[in-house]
């Protein structure tokens, strides 16, 4: 197992509802909002199940509630719709995904984010209150909306118009050892943005075929995996030239890490265009290391954090190359990331699955001198 391997895995975050309930199934929602729809349809959110996401599965597989107890924690994650979620989460229960099971397969649903209620706060993870009420389900409009299968509430739902309905599921997640895996940093305001603003901005179309809009929140969640372009504009690259070196500054403007995921590597890609040649300089990496006893673990056995060369909330990055450059001379900056350390690929099993091993390029820019 290569070095790196075991620090790889998806970090297990944080929404766990407050008990098992019955949901509506997301293709119900399409007739009424079939752009939305479309947008969830490819979003994480819709596939975020070990039959559909296959780096997901491949940290599953090597779990130890897998190989030992039959039992998918994951669930409060991945599944948080299962009709056997309490299951997955109660010590000696028996709960495995399932592929034929539809409540499984609705993964994060759309009627499971709108019942969220209310969010209470715990040391470990947050727990997503959800609405007892099948049919009623939450937004941040004020107005109410006459549909043939159910109402938005008229009085604003402050977590949805703040961002926070986010949060029961992607605040912190504190393994075990108390070890914070993943935290967004959520107390730290980003010019009064937030979540929903950010990784939904506005897009053009009807958020309904019942009532039209010119826009609607982005259903396809901007994030890591799909979409990051729409989220460009909180990063800002820029170059400095001195006499005998150059400095390429990465402001990371959000109120969070560049990147959340410890099994995650960002590379920042500097090159050269001078008389026509490319000239490539040394790659800058931006990663977070966890482990145990001195050597990389995987998230659920990792006590303490070994690296962390990631990209903070609010800072500006500095990286420097001692390379002169010259009139005419174009540089070329290409900020992106692995959603698997290539190192790891091999251990996972994932060497040949494209959205392992695919660079996502994140944002471009070229610089002329």
């Amino acid at each position: 197992m290569k070095k790196l391997s075991l620090f790889l895995a998806l970090a297990f975050a944080m929404f766990a509802n407050d008990g098992v309930h019955e949901f509506a199934q997301s293709k119900e929602c399409q007739a009424c909002h079939p752009q939305i729809y479309s947008e969830y349809y490819g979003s994480m959110h819709a596939n975020s199940t070990p039959d559909k996401d296959v780096i997901h599965k491949a940290v599953w597989d090597k779990h130890p509630h897998n190989t030992k107890l039959e039992q998918y924690s994951c669930g409060k994650c991945h599944s948080p719709a299962a009709n056997d979620l309490d299951k997955m989460l109660t010590d000696g229960q028996k709960a495995m995904p399932d592929v034929k099971n539809q409540t499984h397969q609705e993964a994060v649903s759309c009627a499971y984010c709108h019942r969220i209620e209310s969010i209470k706060e715990h040391k470990q993870s947050n727990t997503n209150i959800i609405s007892k009420t099948k049919k009623e389900y939450y937004g941040s409009g004020r107005s109410s909306l006459d549909s043939p299968y159910h109402k938005i509430m008229t009085k604003e739902n402050e977590h949805f118009a703040n961002g926070n309905v986010c949060v029961g599921c992607h605040s912190h997640n504190v393994n075990q050892f108390d070890l914070n895996l993943c935290s967004t940093n959520v107390n730290n305001e980003m010019n009064k943005a937030n979540c929903v603003s950010c990784h939904m901005p506005k897009v053009e179309g009807s958020f309904s075929s019942i009532i039209e809009t010119k826009t609607h929140s982005f259903h396809g969640f901007a994030g890591a995996h799909n979409n990051s372009e729409m989220l460009g504009k909180y990063v800002d690259i820029s170059i400095l030239k001195n006499i005998d070196h150059f400095i390429v500054n990465v402001d990371n403007r959000s109120s969070h890490a560049l990147l959340l995921h410890p099994m995650r590597l960002a590379v920042l890609k500097i090159s050269v265009i001078r008389d026509k040649k490319t000239i490539e300089l040394e790659k800058e990496v931006f990663v977070r290391v966890i482990g145990k006893d001195g050597k990389p673990a995987m998230p659920w056995a990792a006590d303490t954090t070994l690296k962390d060369t990631m990209i903070q909330a609010n800072e500006k990055r500095a990286v420097k190359r001692e390379f002169k450059l010259e009139k005419g001379d174009k540089v070329d900056i290409v900020l992106g990331w692995y959603l698997v350390n290539p190192q790891a690929l091999e251990s996972l099993g994932l060497q040949n699955e494209k959205a392992a091993t695919e660079f996502r390029v994140f944002k471009k820019q070229s610089f002329s001198f």
